[in-house]
């Protein structure tokens, strides 16, 4: 009797149907000018538009920052401290497990705290844990799940690349991380690029992130059928200080924003107008169909306008 493979005792309408899981992910990203965090650093703020009831309603949450170290010499050509990090990371977990914390926690009067990490039950199953992450100099990003999607999660792995100082030094340059999720791929860039609003500045800026799609690259896996670029990947996000800006005199760029002319300076965006992180250089694959412009007022600070475009 000839031997069926487990594929021929397989129906072939099981074969042909495909379960379909949908899941929610929340990135973000924050330069935070070299500062470390304080031990009670609230950053239920950052995730409140992915909370129901005061609970995560994400499944991934990827946190990209940039600056965590101050750029001087010292750190860029120095030993790396990943003491900085760690602490990122502990404020992550924190927030995202805070239930857990709360419920352990007695007499703490101000329930939006964060909670440093102690006050974690480690006996418990915390309800999000960390697949991954990965410090260059001030480049950083954590990868955060569901403790239940960790058995489909698989392959993770690290691309660094660095194109700062000489187009070598890590003070400027992207920290990319991959993984698997079931069968599908996942790849998020986090990257810092070139500042500046000199002439030729915004072609630098378009320099490094063509190095990073160019140099990126991540294990074949042992049966060689893993994605190895970046654009290889199902589902690509780039997230970051990408320093794009509206390529205008900052007089008009204000005049324009008191007078709400909101088209024009999408016109002048220097990402819009070069259309260079889309058609040029990451092709059909990613498909940016909006971003997100924010100007800050100089008569109060702590507002700011949204402006939505459509990059075709």
């Amino acid at each position: 009797m000839a031997k069926l493979s487990q594929q021929h005792m397989i129906p072939k309408n099981v074969l042909s149907y495909h379960e379909k899981d949908t899941y929610r992910i929340f990135v973000g990203s924050w330069n935070v000018g070299g500062v470390s965090p304080p031990d009670n650093l609230d950053i239920q703020d950052w995730l409140i538009s992915s909370q129901s009831n005061n609970n995560p309603a994400s499944d991934i949450f990827v946190f990209g920052l940039q600056e965590i170290v101050p750029l001087n010499a010292g750190n860029v050509l120095g030993y790396e401290n990943g003491k900085i990090s760690q602490k990122w990371n502990s404020l992550f977990r924190a927030a995202l497990n805070k239930k857990l914390a709360e419920d352990k926690v007695v007499g703490v009067g101000d329930l939006k705290k964060v909670y440093p990490l102690k006050d974690i039950d480690h006996n418990q199953v915390e309800e999000f844990q960390c697949i991954i992450h990965k410090q260059m100099v001030g480049v950083y990003i954590s990868v955060w799940v569901r403790s239940h999607l960790l058995p489909y999660i698989n392959h993770p792995s690290v691309s660094c690349v660095a194109c700062g100082l000489l187009g070598c030094l890590g003070n400027k340059g992207s920290v990319s991380v991959r993984f698997m999720l079931h069968e599908t791929s996942f790849c998020f860039v986090c990257s810092h690029l070139a500042s500046g609003g000199k002439e030729g500045d915004a072609k630098q800026r378009n320099a490094n992130a063509a190095e990073i799609l160019s140099r990126s690259s991540f294990p074949r896996g042992p049966l060689h059928n893993l994605p190895r670029q970046i654009l290889d990947h199902n589902n690509v996000i780039w997230l970051g200080d990408l320093n794009y800006r509206i390529h205008l005199p900052d007089y008009i760029t204000w005049s324009l924003v008191e007078k709400k002319e909101w088209s024009v300076l999408l016109e002048n965006d220097e990402v819009g107008m070069k259309k260079k992180l889309t058609s040029h250089l990451l092709t059909n694959t990613i498909q940016i169909l909006k971003f997100i412009l924010v100007v800050i007022t100089r008569e109060n600070p702590k507002r700011y306008v949204l402006l939505h475009g459509v990059i075709e």
